[in-house]
């Protein structure tokens, strides 16, 4: 087969799988992004091959360009963490029924909600103490949520269920079924940056942003991913607080032990679960 076959083929390879993975959109937080990431780089790396495995002399650009960053990867704008204009001292949330919950919990309140200062939330996990600050000026009525699930003992002796490597660089936790695919039988609609439009379609969530992972916009529910590394991303995650330098130790710790066999993407080498959350 020619290097012009062989990358022909790849590249028809690539289609049927992003449109396969591209089905399965909504059935699992994150996942899509995730397993998108992994084949665009399997198929690089097979195209990169074909071109260069024999006579290369008329496709070296294609390998070299396989193996840099681009430029509009560097150039991804950071996640805003303020948003443009001050939302007013309270609002009201809305949490809407959606399925069993992985974990009996009751729903957040909804009135007066405030949109004033911190919350400070501590997880403390079999791999260390990871601390989180919660910003409610930025997205309220998602620390709101947060915060009453901790309350409530709802994350409490649950495993972080994903971790990945590449392309981003984040741990899933927040799922009492350890599935991905559980929640707290309620959901809330999206709020910063989505809600503000004022950035582009993606952007950067970088080294110590959290966010709320989904199953589509306005899925909410208890799943939050923490950035140990940058993880460019659609504004589809809603944005609501940082992890401290403690907790950002502990992440670095379970990253370098690495996703279990070697992947870049699934279950910790070493599982990660959260003893107790707790609010300070």
């Amino acid at each position: 087969m020619s290097n012009k076959e062989r990358r022909t083929e790849a590249l028809r390879e690539l289609e049927r799988e992003l449109k396969s993975r591209d089905r399965a959109e909504k059935t699992k937080p994150l996942g899509v992004v995730f397993a998108s990431v992994a084949v665009i780089l399997a198929i690089v790396g097979g195209i990169w091959w074909a071109t260069t495995s024999g006579n290369s002399d008329d496709e070296e650009t294609t390998a070299s360009s396989s193996s840099t960053t681009s430029p509009a990867e560097t150039a991804l704008e950071p996640v805003s963490t303020k948003r443009p204009t001050a939302l007013p001292e309270t609002v009201t949330c809305t949490y809407n029924d959606a399925g069993d919950p992985a974990r009996e919990v009751s729903k957040p309140p909804t009135e007066n909600v405030s949109t004033q200062g911190t919350v400070e939330v501590e997880l403390d996990t079999s791999a260390g103490k990871i601390g989180m600050k919660l910003d409610r000026s930025v997205s309220p009525c998602t620390v709101n949520a947060i915060e009453h699930l901790a309350k409530e003992k709802y994350y409490d002796d649950t495993i972080c269920h994903r971790l990945t490597s590449s392309g981003l660089h984040v741990l899933q936790c927040g799922d009492p079924s350890g599935t991905g695919s559980g929640g707290p039988g309620f959901q809330f609609a999206n709020e910063h940056p989505t809600d503000s439009a004022t950035q582009s379609a993606t952007v950067n969530y970088g080294r110590g942003t959290i966010a709320m992972a989904n199953a589509g916009k306005d899925t909410n529910g208890s799943q939050f991913f923490l950035n140990y590394g940058d993880s460019p991303l659609p504004t589809d995650y809603t944005y609501f607080g940082q992890i401290n330098e403690e907790g950002l130790k502990t992440l670095d710790k379970i990253a370098e032990t690495g996703v279990k066999d070697g992947a870049p993407d699934g279950a910790p080498a070493e599982e990660v679960k959260i003893k107790t959350a707790s609010v300070k």
